[in-house]
């Protein structure tokens, strides 16, 4: 993946000489110069550089000015470059990898770039180790929240029931049963805690003591009063409540 480049220097001069040197680096890809602070914050703000040759002294905006204004989230790396060796300090104080001294030569500028590539590719490997962290602990939130599978204990047996292979659960006193392959299985556990425990976008609450798998879903019959029954792909019959109809009918509505 190139390095994607930026160019800041208010001298013509100074631009086509760092772009001589950067245009021989198979790595690095030059995505535009800049003639003055103003127009660099813009262009960093909205291209998004990986590194950015910056001089120091410019009209209206300095480049210490054009790091203060980019947003905090757009900030490349950076090697400054100017013609006064007092700002060094200033320049390590933010931050940048490396300080070109006017005129420099092109071994200076390889140690520079060396810098950069190795700051450049320490942050990848960060983004990389964040993103993914974040994706685990995501994967991790999600088992926790919606297992893949329950376990039921029962007669010295322990069986592992899949999710997916749920087609209903109805309440049983301080138990539930749950209903999967042809077969009943009693869980002790409360329908409200296990209805947590379910995908939402997976299992819906038909009943207080009735949770059915969407996907077992074949028809709604209306009954006398308005009343509904669904039935399931197996034939079996259960009792809509009033009180879940709306949320079982825009829930159809909406998968149509």
């Amino acid at each position: 993946m190139p390095i994607r480049t930026l160019i800041v220097d208010d001298e013509p001069l100074a631009r086509e000489k760092l772009r001589g040197f950067l245009e021989r680096e198979e790595d690095i890809e030059i995505i535009g110069e800049c003639r003055d602070g103003r127009e660099a914050v813009a262009t960093i703000d909205r291209e998004r550089p990986d590194l950015l040759f910056l001089d120091i002294q410019m009209p209206e905006l300095d480049g210490f000015d054009v790091l203060e204004q980019v947003d905090e989230l757009a900030l490349p790396t950076v090697i400054f470059t100017t013609a006064f060796d007092q700002y060094a300090i200033k320049a390590f104080d933010v931050h940048a990898v490396d300080y070109l001294l006017k005129p420099f030569d092109r071994e200076r500028f390889r140690k520079a770039l060396d810098r950069a590539r190795e700051e450049w590719q320490r942050q990848q490997t960060d983004q990389v180790k964040d993103q993914l962290q974040s994706l685990l602990a995501e994967v991790a939130s999600r088992r926790s929240r919606h297992p893949d599978r329950l376990v039921v204990k029962t007669s010295g047996r322990v069986i592992f029931i899949k999710i997916s292979d749920l087609d209903w659960v109805d309440a049983a006193g301080n138990y539930v049963r749950l209903h999967a392959n042809g077969e009943s299985h009693m869980l002790r556990e409360t329908m409200s805690r296990l209805e947590e425990r379910l995908d939402d976008s997976q299992f819906i609450r038909i009943h207080r003591s009735t949770i059915v798998n969407i996907e077992r879903i074949r028809e709604l019959q209306q009954q006398f009063h308005g009343d509904y029954l669904v039935v399931l792909k197996s034939g079996q019959r259960l009792t809509l409540s009033r009180s879940y109809r709306e949320k079982i009918q825009h829930l159809l509505d909406t998968s149509l």
